[in-house]
């Protein structure tokens, strides 16, 4: 049985449909056509024919020329005031009247694809809402009937069909009280997954593909397709869930088509995964597949999201290549990448270019521009671009502005936030919820938590209902600046007033009740995660790690890792970082080096970040050979040392008190172009201090 709420009565009420009844006569030439006719009532007529117009017993040619009106039958239906359950609705029956005996036989003739067709009638019959509900419940009304009096023999198909529509009403707990009445079959799995997926509801659909499997029914890959599609739309996509799809489609030997590939290539295109983007772009390639423009121009946006401008140039090029002429989109796509790497010549350069292609620029075009002079830190230039938007008849809106105040955030001059604020009201443009979000994030990040509030109150004030987005910015820079009680505050008001936190929301309040060491409360709000339908995400695992690592809990760090895996999600970079670090700081360098392994085993490259930490924990342990020897495994594989890997490594010597092999370390650190920052300086001045004292001794 599928899990689900608490019962509810399986019998649909009874139908008074609130649209004029259909007068519905059906007939099948090969293919099946459908002809709608109009009178002083609707009408629409299907017509069964064959070609077999020739054969002379004139009985079996009366039966292929009828045509069959539904319009008795769906009046019947419609004005039947029976109040027997769904159940004895569809047993056979016992006894009938009259009336109702010679309705069954007059339609016990009609073939099975006209039934179909008749109820894909009623399921997209209706355009308001309430007709929609009517003419699902006559559908199933029909169906029930059928399976009553054994008209027809192909439920699974005719369920399948009821499935699909109120999926397409948003009734997903209704599709699935009507998928318990039959045994679920690959057709109505199918149905199914696709009614979970067109409502965003992607745990129930994983879990009816993993059922599906367990029953020996492969999936397809349109299931596939349309979870894919539902993670993009919904912006939920991330790119080990995608990974852990793909080994499934492989396991199941699925041939997957260019309508998935270019889902897949996609969605790690929007999950920022622009590496595995490419290899199933080659992969598709390779088969012969073609691919979408808007694919590839999400794959340019992901490059140029992550600085990758030359591949994403390539990309650009290879398109223009193919004979694909370059859209808008195509262009903004590319000019975000030279915003993103301060490339401004490239900028200018690519607006010129669409000018000269007589491609027209929209507002991202100039929103882009803007982001490219403002992280040039030309204030003056992204004004200018406000006034060429004016001219070309794109109005500047509060957006637009959100992006000249967060260069200024970005930039460190949160001081003109509210110089902002003025000219935009100066020009007319009241500020939004997404202008406030980010003028309170500007203020957070710069501890003005007074002016975060007082913004917050202006914007209750102009009656602007704060989001999930502005909560968790006030929570998140409460917690920050170590008000722990306030953020606290913040989480408790929210709720009251109805706001359902989401996982951001929880992984901030993990990490606030974790500095804090709370640590009933950390378990008791992953209950209430939970038990709101949200799982745990990597970030809420390497959240627990840190905060069990950082206090010592080291039982429990491993514990999260070991769920989050067993939970088939991969563990990151900055997990492994916060664990060896913890380690580090404890001096624990066995069980540094014992993380430091587990990473490597997991197919993840050690960052930068997690072997300063490894060569931290050797120095805590008194093990300076082996911090060393980090350093020589840097060098080996193509990873710069820091300023913060010469300064580990000369306090690592200093534990030891070799204090005399400190100058070297700091001459190698000048001359890898490393210039040396304070904390450096005073390791240096220690070291030679130390020494002048023992050769006056």
């Amino acid at each position: 049985m599928l899990v689900l709420p608490s019962p509810l009565p399986t019998r649909f009420p009874s139908v008074h449909p609130s649209f004029p009844l259909a007068r519905l006569h059906v007939s099948l030439p090969p293919p099946l056509s459908t002809t709608t006719t109009t009178s002083a009532e609707t009408s629409l007529t299907l017509s069964y024919r064959t070609e077999d117009e020739e054969d002379d017993a004139t009985d079996i040619l009366s039966l292929h020329r009828r045509r069959y009106d539904f319009t008795p039958l769906l009046n019947f239906l419609s004005n039947s005031a029976s109040s027997s359950d769904s159940d004895s609705n569809s047993a056979s029956p016992t006894s009938l009247d009259t009336a109702e005996f010679q309705l069954a036989e007059s339609y016990r003739a009609v073939p099975a694809p006209l039934w179909h067709s008749l109820l894909k009638s009623l399921c997209s019959a209706s355009s308001s809402s309430s007709a929609d509900n009517d003419s699902i419940h006559l559908a199933y009304a029909v169906v029930s009937w059928l399976q009553r009096h054994k008209l027809c023999f192909s439920y699974e198909l005719l369920y399948s069909i009821l499935i699909h529509a109120l999926g397409r009403s948003e009734k997903l707990y209704e599709a699935f009280l009507l998928a318990q009445k039959q045994t679920l079959t690959p057709l109505t799995y199918n149905a199914l997954i696709n009614a979970c997926a067109r409502n965003n509801d992607l745990e129930k659909a994983l879990s009816l593909m993993s059922r599906m499997r367990q029953d020996g029914y492969p999936s397809d890959f349109v299931n596939y397709s349309l979870i894919i599609q539902s993670l993009i739309r919904n912006n939920n996509i991330d790119s080990a869930l995608l990974q852990k799809l793909y080994g499934e489609i492989e396991s199941d030997k699925i041939e997957a088509d260019g309508r998935l590939f270019n889902d897949i290539i996609e969605g790690f295109a929007k999950a920022n995964d622009p590496s595995r983007a490419l290899k199933f772009i080659a992969m598709a390639e390779a088969m012969g597949l073609s691919l979408k423009t808007s694919t590839v121009v999400s794959v340019i946006y992901s490059l140029g999201n992550n600085g990758r401008i030359v591949e994403a140039e390539a990309l650009f090029e290879e398109m223009k290549e193919r004979g694909l002429k370059p859209r808008t989109r195509a262009y903004n796509a590319l000019l975000k990448g030279y915003a993103k790497v301060g490339s401004l010549k490239d900028a200018e350069s690519t607006v010129s270019q669409m000018e000269r292609s007589g491609v027209l620029p929209n507002e991202q075009t100039y929103i882009f521009l803007i982001d490219a002079y403002v992280n040039a830190g030309r204030w003056e230039s992204a004004r200018i671009v406000l006034k060429e938007m004016e001219a070309s008849n794109v109005q500047p809106n509060s957006f637009v502005y959100s992006r000249i105040l967060a260069g200024y955030r970005d930039q460190g001059e949160w001081q003109r936030s509210f110089q902002v604020l003025k000219e935009m009201k100066s020009s007319g443009i009241k500020p939004d919820r997404h202008f406030y979000n980010v003028m309170i994030d500007t203020f957070g990040k710069y501890d003005c938590l007074e002016n975060a509030m007082t913004t917050f109150d202006q914007m209750l004030l102009e009656g602007i209902e704060p989001d999930i987005v502005t909560w968790n910015t006030l929570i998140d820079c409460h917690c920050k600046a170590g008000h722990h009680d306030t953020a606290e505050m913040l989480f408790d008001q929210m709720c009251g007033k109805g706001y359902q936190p989401c996982a951001m929301t929880y992984n901030i309040m993990i990490n606030s009740f974790g500095e804090q060491e709370r640590w009933e409360d950390v378990k008791s709000l992953l209950r209430r995660m939970q038990s709101q339908g949200l799982l745990p995400n990597v970030v809420t695992y390497t959240t627990l790690v840190d905060i069990y690592g950082q206090s010592g809990r080291f039982n429990d760090a491993i514990e999260c890792l070991e769920a989050m895996k067993s939970a088939g999600l991969e563990p990151s970079s900055t997990m492994y970082n916060a664990l060896i670090n913890a380690y580090a700081q404890k001096g624990l360098s066995e069980e540094a080096i014992n993380a430091f392994r587990a990473m490597r085993a997991d197919g993840l490259r050690p960052s930068l970040l997690a072997l300063n930490s490894l060569i931290n924990a050797f120095g805590e342990d008194q093990r300076d050979a082996e911090a060393f020897a980090v350093l020589q495994y840097m060098k080996e594989n193509d990873l710069k040392p820091d300023v913060v890997t010469y300064t580990t490594l000369m306090k690592a010597l200093i534990r030891v008190d070799k204090f005399h092999k400190v100058p070297a370390v700091y001459e190698e650190m000048i001359l890898s172009g490393c210039t040396p920052d304070r904390k450096a300086r005073e390791m240096l001045r220690s070291a030679l201090k130390y020494m002048k004292r023992s050769l006056k001794s």
